[in-house]
């Protein structure tokens, strides 16, 4: 007789208490945080601790420059403002991201124009940029979404063509790796977040800036500090106190910085780890009918931010939605203890903040610079399909092993065994 499902009142396959939560912290981490409030002036910590992990992020990266910020998001905008963008420029981006990658354009008074993406990679579709560049285009701002690496060959190849900046947004994806090349090693500018849920974790939150030019790098690091130049080396009270342009606060901190510097060393290793997880997982629930496991394109070295899984009733033969199924399959997966769940619920153009036009006073950036960029939901079928067919596996980070991936496999393997049950109404 079939083990009773969860949701039914049966005993769930992953115990309480069994996952491991990220990040993962060691001795080393610790001490690493420790050290800053030891030191005697601790206000020195600021400067130090920010020019440690510029240095060692920009040797890891191999380019040559890095300003540690205090978010992935000023780190974007830092992109947008260092390549010279100006108010009613149209920036391309995917309509599958966290908001916060069209949120920098805007916050630069201009216009994110959105591409639908590839269903097999979640990224930006390259072959779709074309169709919306216009004379305003002054960039493409690519997104290697859960750790899988957009296609930057032919991403290239488009912006060489029509004389575009590109940004990568590599929040979620340090040290993938497209044709034996680091993620973000490629365009005019990249930016990273060290959110603590990323793969590169500051435990609290944080982000990192980098580009290879020198005129980039001068405007990004006007928006670090309320415009003022940042010199290397010299404490607060040596600045200019200067303001050269229009900045933010965009300063991280010594504390998330010292933990990430700490977390660096051991990147590349839990990365390793992250990637024999998934695709352990991808290896089992392949066999599973009706889920759709990644798909990596040759080429491609994913780190695995979340591991994505989707539905597919018509191969099971059932007359519902994917949604649906995947609702009730993901409902009953939690039950079960496997930590389930969507990390998007809408493409970004159907956000309230693009549909009503909602930006800086009198609808600025679209109004005040006569802009006739439409955000038309028939335009991203796939960001749409994508969101409503897929949910996400999550803590499948070390030090969590096979042997909890184990587990996830057994509780989908119980779950779609018993899908008469799972889809039935009485138990969701």
């Amino acid at each position: 007789m079939a083990e009773k499902l969860a949701i039914a009142g049966g005993n769930r396959m992953v115990p309480e208490g069994f996952i491991k939560p990220w990040p993962y912290l060691t001795e080393d981490d610790r001490e690493a945080v420790q050290a800053v409030l030891a030191t005697e002036r601790i206000t020195e910590q600021q400067r130090i601790q920010a020019e440690g992990l510029a240095q060692e992020w920009a040797k890891y990266m191999g380019v040559k420059y890095c300003i540690p910020v205090n978010s992935g998001t000023a780190a974007l905008h830092m992109c947008v403002a260092g390549i010279g963008i100006e108010p009613g420029d149209e920036v391309i981006v995917p309509a599958f991201t966290f908001w916060a990658t069209a949120a920098a354009v805007l916050h630069h008074n201009a216009i994110p124009v959105f591409v639908d993406i590839d269903p097999n990679t979640y990224c930006i579709d390259p072959d779709l940029i074309e169709a919306k560049i216009t004379e305003r285009t002054q960039a493409i701002l690519p997104v290697h979404i859960h750790g899988m690496p957009a296609e930057m060959g032919r991403i290239l190849e488009i912006a060489q063509q029509y004389n575009l900046n590109v940004i990568e947004d590599v929040a979620q994806a340090h040290g993938a790796q497209y044709h034996g090349r680091l993620c973000g090693s490629f365009g005019d500018a990249a930016a990273y977040s060290t959110q603590a849920s990323k793969t590169l974790s500051s435990g609290c939150q944080g982000g990192l800036f980098t580009t290879d030019d020198e005129l980039i790098h001068q405007r990004a690091g006007l928006l670090q500090y309320f415009g003022e130049i940042v010199v290397p080396g010299q404490e607060r009270e040596s600045q200019e106190y200067n303001a050269y342009g229009l900045g933010w606060m965009y300063r991280g901190d010594m504390f998330s910085q010292a933990l990430i510097r700490s977390q660096l060393k051991r990147l590349d290793q839990n990365n390793m780890l992250r990637v024999e997880n998934c695709r352990f997982l991808t290896q089992h629930l392949s066999q599973i009918p009706g889920l759709k496991t990644p798909l990596v394109p040759e080429g491609c070295n994913p780190v695995y931010y979340n591991y994505v899984i989707g539905f597919d009733p018509e191969a099971l033969g059932l007359n519902i939605s994917a949604g649906e199924l995947r609702q009730k399959v993901q409902a009953a997966l939690q039950a079960e203890g496997v930590p389930t769940g969507q990390w998007q619920r809408l493409p970004v153009p159907s956000q309230e903040i693009f549909q009503n036009r909602i930006g800086y006073g009198k609808g600025c950036p679209w109004q005040c610079t006569n802009s006739t960029v439409e955000y038309n939901l028939s335009d991203y079928p796939h960001a749409t399909d994508f969101i409503a067919s897929h949910c996400y596996v999550f803590d499948v980070n070390p030090p969590n092993d096979q042997e909890l991936m184990s587990l996830y496999i057994e509780a989908f393997h119980k779950v779609m065994n018993n899908l008469d049950l799972v889809l039935d109404n009485k138990l969701t």
